[in-house]
């Protein structure tokens, strides 16, 4: 069976959830809107629950922010001082992590959409490269 993975884009007015085995290979996506951390956290963990069952290896976020990205911190994986009303403080890597039980990584979205061009997309071969979004 071939190994499959969630992925999270946390956008401040959408969520877009999918599961895939590969960056051409997605099986499963849903795109909603972000309300409250608490409905919008349940809708993404249920998808992950109905979609991918108990067959997910592991899931990546890519999150507006502010973040706390320091593994060390106490806070990790939390969202800190945002504008976005209700976030501050939500913990969106433990949510997720505990809701599903398996490990779950995060990284701001910038970084993930630079990572992802790096891994597969126009930068990919580069050792190099400038990655650059404009966004609220």
């Amino acid at each position: 069976m071939t190994e499959t993975w969630g992925g999270i884009e946390a956008g401040g007015a959408h969520f877009v959830c999918a599961i895939g085995s590969g960056p051409d290979r997605l099986h499963a996506e849903t795109s909603f809107p972000t309300t409250t951390p608490e409905e919008t956290l349940a809708r993404a963990v249920d998808f992950f629950r109905k979609s991918g069952g108990s067959g997910l290896a592991a899931v990546g976020i890519g999150s507006f922010g502010p973040l706390d990205l320091a593994p060390s911190s106490s806070t990790y994986g939390r969202v800190t001082s945002t504008p976005k009303p209700g976030w501050e403080g939500t913990d969106l890597a433990g949510t997720v992590a505990g809701a599903l039980g398996v490990p779950v990584a995060i990284d701001t979205d910038v970084n993930a959409s630079a990572l992802a061009e790096h891994l597969w997309g126009s930068a990919a071969g580069l050792d190099d490269f400038v990655y650059v979004t404009v966004g609220t």
